[in-house]
């Protein structure tokens, strides 16, 4: 069943991708660096953009190749993301079922999935957050509000957690086998 939840996850990052990319509508992207700001010229926004300050929300018209790709970069990361995790997790479920769960391989496959975890909930936090930025700097460039840092992050302790589960279980692992020699 994981492994299903995997490739249909990377199926809908393939899909948003491709619909994303070909789709020529407006892309709109918000910030909360001016949600409370009163100009009396109004914003200083790009030609074709915008502005809401009441949602602070920024709208293209006609977006370039680069603020399309930006634009895209705030939803693809957590489906590639979703995608490896729950395949690393399939590996992980096959591994259990086959051997069990107290061995070498189900210990290793339960490390590097903390491991893809722990490292790539903030690269995609991070991707995310840099395209966004980036694309709100590129429709009003006085305004930009610097990178930021999106998504739940409380999954780095959890992939944390997977690590070192991981690394007792290895021990277990290694204690039962010499157990085993010794009886």
């Amino acid at each position: 069943m994981t492994f299903v939840l995997a490739m249909l996850s990377g199926l809908a990052f393939l899909g948003k991708g491709l619909i994303r990319m070909a789709d020529d509508g407006d892309i709109c992207v918000r910030t909360g660096f001016w949600v409370n700001a009163t100009l009396e010229d109004g914003l200083p926004v790009g030609k074709g953009v915008e502005a809401a300050s009441s949602a602070a929300r920024l709208c293209q018209e006609g977006p370039s190749v680069g603020q399309r790709a930006a634009d895209l970069g705030s939803e693809l990361p957590w489906l590639l993301f979703g995608f490896v995790a729950l395949l690393l997790f399939s590996q992980l479920m096959n591994a259990v079922v086959r051997d069990g769960p107290f061995t070498e391989t189900a210990a290793r496959r339960l490390s590097v999935l903390g491991w893809a975890v722990t490292v790539g909930t903030p690269v995609a936090g991070l991707v995310v957050g840099w395209s966004q930025s980036w694309l709100v700097a590129s429709m009003a460039p006085i305004v930009g509000s610097g990178p930021e840092w999106a998504g739940p992050q409380v999954l780095i302790l959890a992939g944390l957690a997977a690590v070192i589960m991981g690394r007792i279980m290895r021990e277990g692992v290694r204690m039962r086998e010499d157990l085993e020699g010794t009886i």
